[in-house]
């Protein structure tokens, strides 16, 4: 006779946000971020066994909506991903995400998670482990240039991976920048509240830009930008949103995941389609070069690329059977006779 419980292949590990957090306080925050850092190296040191392709975005005038998919042969990922600056004003987050990973041999779902947490802490992980190789050596002052959702979680990653210990806030919002403050105390940093971007970026060997705008934004000019320091661009991610003024980006050597889709989405949008750029994965197989004296700016044009997103649900999949913060949802019709999907809905009445 057919069994009517679902199969164990039918139960997918489900992470809701009440999980996710849980996990977090678990593992401890800069733990996690540091330990998502070492994923998403590890997965770019193998980043040519992946399928790369840019996200498939649908833009439109409040937003996009966005799906990230990849995979490594064995394991296929995607997300799912919103960006609506807009949002904010109804109270509403301006990013949302969710994720999944498959089994490519058998296409059946692994883990479905939340990842509007993951994202923000995937983000952070990922500049700093980029940071790591391309910040001036010594750096221990960050500017923080935006100071919404990722704000505090850049900082506390720059600061378990890469050892900064300051860091120096401004947002148009003071409201935003008092929230990040706040937040920070007593997480072992220095924070300095500043009234411009100019401000904050005195004295900063990082500089961390992330702002909401859908639009081209001057928020770094080049009058700005000292000699040797790393910018970690990271809020102009779709068609038609920048922050940094194009003589940057003239001066310095800038890094991106993938090309295809940066040249699209990020800071390099600006320029010719030949400006030069090197794929940060060359940098950590020893293929290209990184920062090369105390002089240099470097930039890493960051956009947000699905082989992170595959690290951080490889991640949190890994965290799964020694915590058990997931449930076990029943979202994969899986009948004893694989031709006999009626008669299981028969024999559900």
């Amino acid at each position: 006779m057919s069994s009517s419980l679902p199969s164990e292949k039918a139960l997918v590990p489900f992470v809701s946000v009440e999980n996710m957090m849980r996990l977090v306080h678990h593992i401890g925050i800069e733990t996690m971020l540091a330990e998502l850092a070492d994923f998403i190296e590890a997965d770019f040191l193998r980043w040519e066994r992946f399928d790369k392709t840019p996200r498939v975005a649908s833009h439109s005038r409040e937003g996009v909506i966005e799906l990230m998919p990849t995979s490594d042969g064995e394991i296929y990922s995607f997300k799912y991903v919103n960006g609506h600056p807009k949002n904010m004003a109804q109270g509403l987050q301006t990013v949302t995400a969710l994720g999944l990973l498959a089994e490519v041999s058998t296409g059946y779902p692994v883990l479905l998670t939340e990842m509007t947490l993951l994202t923000a802490l995937r983000t952070a992980a990922t500049s700093a482990m980029v940071a790591r190789r391309l910040a001036p050596k010594g750096a221990r002052t960050m500017a923080m240039i935006g100071n919404g959702a990722q704000a505090e979680f850049q900082a506390l990653a720059m600061k378990a991976v890469c050892g900064i210990d300051h860091v120096r806030l401004f947002d148009i919002d003071p409201l935003a920048t008092a929230k990040a403050a706040r937040n920070l105390a007593g997480k072992g940093l220095t924070v300095t509240s500043c009234t411009s971007s100019q401000a904050a970026t005195e004295g900063a060997q990082i500089i961390t830009t992330c702002t909401a705008d859908k639009q081209l934004a001057t928020i770094l000019t080049d009058n700005m930008i000292g000699a040797g320091v790393h910018i970690n661009a990271i809020g102009g991610d779709c068609p038609g949103k920048t922050e940094l003024h194009r003589d940057i980006l003239k001066r310095a050597d800038t890094f991106v995941e993938y090309p295809p889709q940066t040249r699209i989405e990020g800071e390099i949008q600006q320029m010719d389609p030949d400006y030069p750029v090197t794929e940060f994965w060359q940098v950590l197989t020893g293929q290209a070069e990184g920062r090369r004296d105390n002089s240099q700016i470097t930039l890493f044009d960051s956009v947000g690329f699905a082989i992170e997103d595959f690290s951080a649900l490889r991640y949190v999949r890994s965290k799964l059977d020694a915590t058990g913060l997931y449930q076990e949802l029943d979202i994969i019709a899986d009948p004893d006779d694989p031709r006999d999907l009626f008669g299981m809905l028969q024999r559900a009445k």
